[in-house]
């Protein structure tokens, strides 16, 4: 079956003209248009306006995550991860690798152990979650059976190196110790 002549579009690109393969054109315009960006935010007194989103961090803090009554952010706001304990101090975690199953970056590894508990068969030997991979998306959290591992508020945590940023057993159980008196989402 032929196609009709009037349903072929020819897509073949044109040359460009003399002017237009100079680029000139397009530089007067994109310097157009940083200019009157540029003169729109120096006020008339010639000093650069000020904007509410730029802060001197880390010396100022911004803060404008929405606020509920009674002073608690709202809850879609995810930060840093903590290992909860139980009442006896030991790691919540039974090694049921359900939030690393869960986890769609595959930031969480968990080495599980032989409890030497009674009350559970398995404990983490090792339990690290690398931060650097981490989408923050709360997955792990839904996905643990006996609330383990939360997000915290805390959004400030930083590292010099790749290595630094990936959290092991005792900084998670550390921040949980930091964090103990604040409920997290």
């Amino acid at each position: 079956m032929a196609i009709p002549e009037s349903d072929i579009i020819d897509v073949t690109p044109t040359g460009l003209s003399r002017a237009e393969s100079l680029y000139i054109p397009s530089v007067f315009k994109g310097l157009g248009t940083t200019l009157r960006h540029m003169f729109k935010n120096v006020g008339r007194d010639g000093k650069v306006k000020e904007h509410v989103w730029v802060v001197q961090y880390p010396e100022e803090k911004r803060d404008d995550r929405p606020v509920l009554e009674g002073g608690q952010h709202r809850a879609n706001f995810r930060g840093v991860h903590r290992l909860n304990r139980d009442e006896d101090g030991r790691v919540r975690c039974v090694a049921c690798f359900m939030c690393a199953t869960a986890c769609p970056a595959d930031c969480i590894h968990i080495v599980a152990e032989e409890s030497p508990w009674e009350d559970r068969e398995k404990y983490p030997k090792q339990f690290d979650i690398d931060e650097l991979r981490c989408i923050y998306c709360g997955m792990c959290e839904e996905a643990c059976p006996v609330d383990a591992i939360e997000l915290t508020p805390h959004y400030e945590i930083t590292g010099l190196s790749r290595n630094e940023m990936i959290f092991d057993k005792q900084k998670l159980l550390e921040i949980y110790d930091q964090t103990i008196d604040e409920k997290p989402m």
